[in-house]
C-alpha cells in the first residue's frame, strides 16, 4: 500500500514538474513476442496485490473479469491486457487497485516492472507517436535520448468509460444556469485525454461557455502567450479574450501545477482565474493546488461541480 510518507514525497515532486510512473507489462501483441512497457501515474494506484480470487459478474463487459473483495470493499476488475489487445502469456498475476475520478477499480496485469521518477518534459502526447485511443502519452523512461526505453501511459479515464459505462457523467446544469460571460470571451481548457476534452467541451457548452482546447500544458501556455502578445499590441486586455483557464494536472511536457505557476508569474495574466480539473483527488493534491495559486479544484468528471467551480472562479 502507498503510505502517507511516500504520498507526501510524491506530492512534493509537483513543484519541479516531476511525477512518478508505475511501469507494468501486459504480455505480447499478436505477431510480436516483445512484452512492451505500460505506465500509470503512481498517484492513481492505491495498492498492488497478488491476484486474489475473482467472482464473475453476470452480464459484465467481456473486459471485466469480475469483482474482488478488498477488505470489505467490492470492486470490479478490468482485464487490461485484453482491452489493450495483448495476451498475458505469463498469466494475470498482479492486481493494481486504482483510485481516480472518485471511483475504485482493479486492473489485472501480467507483472509490475518498476517505479520511475520522470520530468513531464520526458512525456510526449500519444498522437505524436501514433498512439491508440487508450494511450494518452508516451514516456521516455531513460531521458530524452534516441535510444530511451518507451512506456505507453494508459488513458485510465477512457478505460473507465469504455469498460464501465455505468459511470455516467452527470449533466452540468439546466439552461437557467448559463454563465453570463462577456461576448467574445472563452475558457481555455487543457487536458491530454481526448475523452476528457470531449466531456469538458460538452459540459462547457451546456452552461453556454465557448472554449479553446489544448492537449498539453505547454500548448495551453503557448496559446496564452500568443493571445497576451496580441492583446498588448491592440492595447486590450487578455481577459477580454480568455476569461479563465481550466487545466488537468497530469499532462505531457508541462503539468497543470507548472502551468498555473507560469500564469501567476506573468504580469499580463497573473489575475487570470485558474481551476484545476483532475482525477487525482485527495487533500494532499488540493493543498498543492492552492499553493500553486489556482482558484479552485474540482474532481473529474463531476459536471455540475465543475460548472459551480467555474462560476466561483470567474466571480472572484
Amino acid at each position: 500500500m502507498m503510505d502517507q510518507h511516500s504520498t507526501d514525497a510524491r506530492t512534493s515532486l509537483t513543484s519541479s514538474n516531476q511525477f512518478e510512473l508505475l511501469l507494468f507489462r501486459l504480455g505480447s501483441v499478436p505477431g510480436d513476442t516483445a512484452h512492451e512497457l505500460y505506465g500509470i501515474n503512481v498517484f492513481k494506484v492505491r495498492e498492488i496485490l497478488t491476484m486474489p480470487a475473482i467472482t464473475p459478474i453476470v452480464g459484465a463487459s467481456p473486459c471485466v473479469m469480475g469483482a474482488v473483495n478488498i477488505r470489505g470493499q467490492v470492486i470490479p476488475v478490468v482485464d487490461l491486457p485484453r482491452l489493450m489487445g495483448c495476451e498475458a502469456t505469463r498469466g494475470l498475476n498482479i492486481l493494481l487497485v486504482t483510485e481516480f475520478a472518485r471511483t475504485t477499480q482493479g486492473f489485472a496485469v501480467q507483472e509490475v516492472d518498476d517505479i520511475v521518477r520522470l520530468d513531464w518534459n520526458q512525456v510526449l502526447p500519444a498522437d505524436a507517436a501514433a498512439g491508440s485511443g487508450l494511450v494518452t502519452s508516451i514516456a521516455r523512461i531513460d531521458g530524452n535520448t534516441g535510444d530511451s526505453r518507451l512506456a505507453q501511459v494508459v488513458d485510465v479515464e477512457q478505460v473507465l468509460r469504455d469498460v464501465l459505462p455505468t459511470h455516467q457523467v452527470p449533466a452540468a446544469g439546466s439552461a437557467s444556469d448559463l454563465l453570463q460571460l462577456p461576448p467574445g470571451t472563452r475558457i481555455l481548457a487543457a487536458d491530454d485525454s481526448g475523452f476528457a476534452r470531449t466531456l469538458i467541451q460538452q459540459a462547457l457548452g451546456e452552461i453556454g461557455a465557448e472554449s479553446i482546447m489544448a492537449k498539453t500544458g505547454e500548448e495551453a501556455w503557448q496559446i496564452l502567450v500568443k493571445l497576451a502578445d496580441e492583446a498588448e499590441r491592440s492595447k486590450t486586455r487578455l481577459r477580454d479574450n480568455v476569461t479563465m483557464v481550466l487545466t488537468d494536472l497530469e499532462m505531457p511536457e508541462v503539468d497543470g501545477f507548472t502551468l498555473t505557476r507560469r500564469i501567476r508569474a506573468d504580469n499580463r495574466m497573473r489575475d487570470m482565474p485558474v481551476v484545476i480539473h483532475s482525477s487525482l483527488t485527495g487533500s494532499a493534491n488540493e493543498a498543492h493546488v492552492r499553493n500553486a495559486g489556482a482558484n479552485g479544484f474540482v474532481a473529474k468528471f463531476q459536471a455540475a461541480e465543475l460548472a459551480e467551480a467555474i462560476r466561483r472562479a470567474i466571480a472572484a
